[in-house]
């Protein structure tokens, strides 16, 4: 469940508070919070401004409740303030609860009032840092590089593409893969060997896909089937590394939306490419990241997403587009990243185009006959 708290109301005000945080969520005193960072309460009215990374936050402080999220919203947060009940899950409210958004911080009092509701905006935490190409992919590089201190007993979701392989010539940590592909099973074993890495695979069926269908939606509580195709071997994924005795997982998310690469940006025009990647990166949350930690929860595991440092997108956010999809005879999505790749890993690793993570893996087209079955 991750954060989760309610109210024993009497007379209409809360008598007593019941809370829990669960791995890899956590308390810090009156604090329930999932957030890799220290929270001074002093800076509590502007938080989204002070925490450099995604976060969400419940405080109960003497006169109010305190809610917060950052500007990406990648770590969900709901609440009902007539019942004084929080938590990272939509399910544990009898009625369809409110959403803390991107940025928020909400002050509600302890019966029930919401004394205070402010917003910041993602303009007012990202300011682009524009530095020339080397500068900036050294710089990149070095933040990634240090990012490795965080994790003391991860694996990486490994899947071969330039995101996952970069993570994987940096950080000297186990790699772990699941498929339905024969294909991709094969690349990714290659891909590990001329990385000189060990790779722990699992392989799933339509089988596989029947028996988890049913936690996956109750995990990312949405029945959407593009949201389900891609949680799939993400729930697979983190299921099969705790199973190996992780309790940490390295994704490459966000790297698509930093540095260029659906397949969709090739035909935009630069100045309509420019408008997309803000677009997608202010939205990662409620597209991608909350999803991504709902699976995480369920599977009480942590998540961690080198590349949505927010150093590292202030740096992406000041590159020119034209380095981020390079048009020069052939389009190259993501060529900054792959550039920047090429330092640590095999040109032709790093210059390897990948398909979506449900196609790589054939989760969509099995999804697609259990459905229709």
């Amino acid at each position: 469940m991750s954060i989760y708290a309610f109210a024993e109301m009497e007379n209409g005000r809360a008598k007593r508070i019941y809370a829990s945080a669960k791995y890899p969520s956590k308390q810090e005193g009156n604090v329930f919070m999932d957030c890799d960072f220290k929270v001074n309460l002093k800076f509590a009215d502007e938080l989204p401004l002070r925490i450099e990374g995604c976060y969400s936050l419940v405080a109960f402080r003497p006169s109010h409740i305190l809610l917060s999220r950052d500007v990406l919203a990648g770590k969900p947060l709901y609440f009902d303030n007539t019942t004084l009940t929080f938590s990272s899950f939509k399910h544990y409210f009898d009625e369809e609860p409110f959403e803390v958004l991107a940025g928020e911080v909400i002050k509600i009092d302890y019966e029930g009032n919401i004394i205070e509701r402010k917003r910041f905006g993602f303009d007012e935490v990202f300011k682009p840092i524009r530095l020339d190409f080397d500068e900036a992919k050294e710089r990149i590089l070095k933040i990634l590089e240090g990012y490795g201190r965080r994790i003391k007993n991860g694996c990486i979701a490994f899947s071969g593409g330039v995101d996952s392989s970069l993570l994987a010539g940096i950080y000297d940590l186990p790699l772990v893969t699941v498929t339905a592909s024969k294909e991709e099973r094969e690349w990714v074993k290659e891909c590990a060997k001329r990385l000189g890495r060990e790779i722990e695979i699992y392989e799933f069926d339509e089988d596989k896909v029947r028996e988890v269908l049913p936690d996956v939606i109750k995990a990312i509580e949405t029945d959407n089937k593009l949201q389900i195709s891609i949680a799939i071997p993400i729930y697979i994924c983190m299921s099969f590394a705790r199973s190996l005795g992780y309790s940490e997982i390295v994704f490459g998310q966000g790297a698509d939306e930093l540095f260029g690469g659906y397949k969709r940006y090739e035909t935009m025009s630069y100045k309509e490419l420019e408008y997309e990647l803000k677009k997608d990166l202010m939205e990662i949350g409620v597209k991608n990241l909350v999803r991504d930690n709902k699976i995480s929860y369920a599977n009480y595991i942590k998540l961690h997403t080198p590349y949505l440092q927010w150093e590292i997108i202030r740096l992406a956010l000041g590159l020119p587009v034209e380095l981020k999809v390079k048009r020069n005879g052939e389009i190259v999505r993501k060529f900054f990243l792959r550039e920047i790749a090429r330092e640590v890993i095999p040109k032709e690793i790093a210059y390897r185009d990948k398909k979506a993570i449900q196609y790589s893996t054939k989760t969509a087209k099995i999804l697609r006959r259990v459905i229709e079955g």
